[in-house]
């Protein structure tokens, strides 16, 4: 399992214009494919009256699925070069629709090979990208004595501390790399003098957006 990709938080939209051509990019977050197809369907039947609806998307992380279509654009000037964008930035769980209203002027094969490749930079550019990092869900008891050296310990190695619980001990929830667990158990024993109790909750992957830790 990979500990760190590229995706889509959050889809945008952008229009470009090439010879009177209207191109129309759409970005979407998805993690499966029937969803993909969801979304290209549902584009096709909303912008029904289009030259043509080309797409490409990329699911999964191991062995991803990669699939793209021209719809009528001569081959390999349209959903190919959509997918060489996305190849290019690292990026996956993601389809990118690009609408095409003919303008009355051919573009030739490189023209139709940039306006593609223009329009799903600028949809890009006007989604929330976002790195999702594999994190280990740890949960430490331990007291009051404690606490302190914990805190500093988790911004000393920018562990994220995900909640903090005080009654009569104190229950810390943090979220730290996978390879960092036996590195944690040890310091976590020698802080505490082996007081502290340290419970594995699961794996997550999150990101930090806007100083909020998002998880999925």
């Amino acid at each position: 399992m990979k500990e760190a990709f590229h995706t889509i938080f959050e889809g945008g939209t952008a229009e470009i214009v090439m010879k009177k051509s209207r191109f129309i990019a759409a970005v979407y977050p998805v993690s499966t494919e029937a969803r993909a197809i969801e979304i290209i369907d549902g584009s096709k039947k909303k912008y029904w009256d289009a030259s043509h609806n080309c797409y490409a998307y990329i699911i999964g992380t191991e062995n991803p699925i990669m699939r793209c279509s021209d719809d009528g654009e001569p081959s390999k000037t349209a959903g190919r070069p959509m997918l060489d964008v996305l190849l290019a930035r690292e990026l996956t769980n993601l389809v990118v629709v690009v609408t095409r209203y003919f303008g009355g002027t051919l573009l030739g094969t490189g023209g139709l090979v940039k306006a593609y490749q223009s329009a799903t930079m600028e949809g890009l550019n006007q989604s929330i990208v976002i790195t999702k990092q594999l994190g280990l869900q740890l949960q430490i008891t331990t007291d009051y004595n404690t606490l302190g050296k914990l805190q500093y310990l988790a911004a000393q190695e920018h562990f994220t501390i995900l909640s903090s619980d005080y009654s009569d001990h104190v229950i810390l929830n943090l979220l730290v790399p996978p390879s960092k667990l036996e590195y944690l158990s040890k310091k976590i024993a020698e802080l505490s003098n082996g007081s502290a109790i340290l419970d594995t909750l699961g794996q997550v992957f999150f990101t930090i957006l806007d100083g909020y830790v998002h998880l999925f």
